[in-house]
């Protein structure tokens, strides 16, 4: 099999803040100009690269927002969220854990550091992904996947090498719990110093590798933390060789050929869509929740 290219390394752009408690890099779409469809079906990227919170009685994050069109994926690496939506949907993610949102039709969210968490203080380290869905299923019932670390499927690395967390796809055989609308994978490959691993994903797959801790050759080229590997849609093959002991998060999935209207929270496919959006949304249609 060919090897897959590496079209670029790319460092963290400048961070920003979304509300008051993620200080995020945002990768794509709009921290690099790659175009809404290069990573399809993944449309944001943002990174909140390690950072120490103060202690604090109100705990920081975003309040109410609207969704509609897509999936938001937040995993956890430090640090812990409470999330809340409109559908009653509600829960906390910690180190290692995966949050899967479906917001499809439409939800009101809201994400904030847990309340313990909160008061003490501490590092923080998190990614959140939104993934598109295909116009069929934009307008499906909202949904909520919870993934915790026991849940995910688990590839050995070859002497002692460490383990592949297979989130949603498949690793050699080895499948993730979460549904997806298209074809995907997402694993975490926590890798020891001087292993290596390597394996194969689709051609037409765009794939791109964050990585979250550590250092690593991919394809013999060095990738720093919190570095972005994209790669050309040419080839299959990907090998890993830890510099460090590394956690690296890797995203490929089918692209969705339709075309893309996002706008503030929502992701459509078409302007029309967006219209009826904030139209639903003013109108109360995303239901009722909290602030």
């Amino acid at each position: 099999m060919k090897t897959k290219s590496i079209q670029q390394i790319l460092p963290p752009p400048a961070p920003h803040m979304v509300g008051d408690g993620f200080r995020v890099h945002n990768f794509f779409p709009g921290g690099y100009d790659m175009g809404l469809a290069r990573m399809s079906p993944f449309f944001m990227l943002d990174y909140n690269s390690k950072v120490d919170f103060p202690g604090t009685d109100s705990p920081r994050g975003v309040g109410v927002h609207p969704h509609r069109g897509f999936e938001t994926v937040t995993i956890a690496y430090h640090g812990k969220v409470a999330h809340h939506d409109s559908a009653g949907n509600s829960g906390v993610i910690g180190e290692g854990e995966v949050q899967w949102m479906t917001a499809a039709s439409g939800i009101l969210h809201k994400e904030y550091h847990e309340k313990e968490y909160a008061k003490k203080g501490g590092l923080f380290q998190m990614v959140q992904l939104w993934v598109n869905l295909p116009a069929k299923d934009k307008m499906s019932k909202p949904k909520y996947q919870g993934i915790t670390k026991d849940q995910m499927g688990k590839y050995e690395i070859p002497n002692n090498g460490g383990v592949v967390e297979v989130i949603a796809g498949e690793f050699d055989g080895v499948k993730g719990p979460a549904y997806t609308f298209t074809p995907l994978h997402m694993y975490n490959v926590r890798i020891k110093k001087g292993a290596t691993l390597t394996f194969n994903l689709p051609e037409n797959f765009n794939t791109g590798i964050l990585v979250v801790e550590g250092k690593a050759k991919v394809n013999n080229e060095e990738a720093d933390t919190d570095h972005f590997v994209l790669f050309k849609n040419d080839g299959e093959t990907i090998t890993l060789e830890a510099l460090e002991d590394s956690i690296l998060l890797v995203l490929s999935g089918e692209p969705i050929n339709e075309p893309i209207a996002p706008y503030g929270p929502f992701v459509m496919n078409t302007k029309q869509e967006l219209i009826q959006a904030y139209e639903d949304f003013n109108t109360g249609k995303f239901g009722h929740l909290e602030d």
